[in-house]
């Protein structure tokens, strides 16, 4: 069993033995914390397909008139059937008739009612297609082993932090615990634009593309993936801020490179969105203005960042008007 995991201090000094020991009790701790929130996940796994099941249901919304009418054609048919059928048995009981044309036209009263009753009918669900005798099982635990790891994710983000940040003096810490608490936030705001915005109108547009050509069936596997990894590459794509911050913090860039080569960017930004899941034009344009939009912010951050930078280098030369001077 690993060692109670404790707060390391930047003045510890540890062997490679301890911080060997320290990583493999915060990996029990991930491992542990993963099995429990997937097994509530799994206990709960009905709840989850239907949260990703429900941008197809605007698909099944806007069907709907078409199969209404597909209804009210098969509903009119069985009732023909249905109303034959009755005549069939009156005109079987009729007086004068030999019992041989009775017993023909009771079988074919009986028959015409069979036919009413094995008419198909008209598929109205809103859930996606699985193929094979383990894919539900199988759809259900990839599902629920994505929602484990989303969930659990600040677990496992707290651990590599608190295994990396003693590392840091506290001038750096202090760059970098903004930075931490951005990036989540981030990424869920990313996930959620994506869910609520991005994946209904790319999922309406693909499925409803030439629709009068197809039969669209939707499967579950490609269905779940193609949404998870959407969602996942538009939440990395919200952490642009971050990144340029950190080049600028690096001396790479600066807010006004930013606004010098914004025509560029933006060039760079729709590859980007064309090169995530869903290249289609509605799913692109849906990718491409938040990024555009956060571009925007970066350069609005480096500009603070770059103004904060020039008072501090001002005060330190006021201090220190020795300082550079030969």
């Amino acid at each position: 069993m690993p060692k109670r995991v404790r707060p390391i201090g930047h003045e510890d000094r540890l062997s490679v033995v301890d911080h060997l020991d320290e990583l493999r009790g915060r990996l029990f701790v991930c491992a542990a914390a993963l099995i429990v929130v997937f097994a509530i996940c799994f206990w709960q796994s009905g709840h989850l397909l239907n949260a990703l099941n429900s941008p197809l249901h605007h698909i099944n919304k806007e069907a709907r008139s078409h199969i209404a009418d597909a209804t009210s054609d098969e509903a009119g048919e069985r009732g023909h059937l249905v109303r034959a059928a009755g005549d069939f048995h009156k005109l079987s009981r009729t007086s004068g008739l030999s019992a041989e044309a009775r017993s023909i036209i009771a079988s074919a009263a009986t028959e015409l009612g069979k036919a009413a009753k094995a008419l198909p009918k008209t598929d109205t669900g809103v859930n996606p297609i699985t193929i094979g005798v383990g894919e539900p099982f199988t759809v259900t635990i990839t599902v629920c082993f994505y929602f484990s790891l989303l969930i659990c994710s600040p677990i496992l983000l707290y651990e590599l932090l608190a295994f990396v940040l003693p590392a840091l003096s506290p001038k750096e810490k202090r760059v970098a615990l903004p930075i931490i608490i951005a990036a989540p936030v981030l990424f869920f705001a990313g996930i959620v634009f994506t869910y609520l915005i991005v994946l209904p109108a790319a999922i309406r547009f693909l499925q409803g593309y030439n629709g009068n050509h197809f039969q669209a069936l939707v499967q579950a596997q490609p269905l779940y993936s193609f949404e998870v990894l959407t969602m996942a590459a538009i939440g990395l794509a919200f952490e642009m801020p971050i990144v340029l911050l950190g080049l600028r913090a690096l001396g790479i860039i600066n807010g006004t490179t930013l606004t010098r080569h914004w025509r560029y960017a933006t060039v760079i930004i729709a590859i980007v969105a064309a090169a995530m899941p869903g290249a289609d034009p509605v799913t692109t344009g849906l990718e491409t203005a938040p990024l555009v939009i956060l571009f925007l912010v970066s350069i609005v951050l480096l500009k603070v960042a770059d103004r904060g930078a020039a008072r501090r280098a001002a005060a330190e030369e006021r201090e220190n008007p020795t300082v550079g001077v030969t």
